[in-house]
């Protein structure tokens, strides 16, 4: 069993959308709430302006918290820094290779026909810090780890986690 227990928090880009959007829904809940001292018929547009900003907001404001412990990779998906869902948990076991996004030891999966899922920082970085996990043939995982849960992953699972 091993001892180890490490954290990583990484903060997921916004789009470019989500931020336009959330901009011009504040906006059209604070002039409709000033228009609506005039004229009553305003308090709906303000209110469903007000709260798709709000759910916009926790949708978009994202950040994940890798946390390893026992042989086992958690992803918790922290929305808007107020609410927190366990998204995933992996087995070491399970997983067959674990590798940065662009290596060369990922060439032998590239043509499987996998699901995705990015749980990732979204963009991509010089250099570029993104790994991808294959997990029981069937899921690709990417993700944005540090330096220390690198290290930690390779000491559980030499030959399967590379970072190169």
């Amino acid at each position: 069993m091993s001892d180890s227990y490490v954290e990583c928090l990484v903060k997921a880009k916004q789009p470019m959308w989500a931020k336009i959007l959330k901009v011009l829904l504040v906006t059209l809940t604070v002039l409709s709430c000033l228009v609506m001292f005039v004229f009553i018929i305003f308090l709906p547009v303000a209110l469903v302006a007000g709260v798709g900003a709000y759910f916009l907001n926790m949708f978009t404001d994202l950040e994940y918290e890798y946390l390893y412990l026992d042989k086992e990779l958690s992803v918790d998906k922290i929305m808007a820094k107020s609410k927190r869902k366990r998204v995933a948990t992996y087995s070491l076991d399970r997983m067959e290779v674990f590798a940065p996004v662009y290596s060369y030891h990922l060439d032998n999966f590239k043509n499987r026909q996998v699901k995705e899922k990015d749980y990732s920082i979204g963009e991509v970085l010089q250099p570029d810090g993104r790994y991808a996990m294959y997990y029981e043939g069937g899921e690709k995982i990417i993700l944005s780890p540090n330096e220390e849960l690198v290290k930690v992953l390779k000491s559980v699972a030499p030959r399967k986690v590379f970072s190169e």
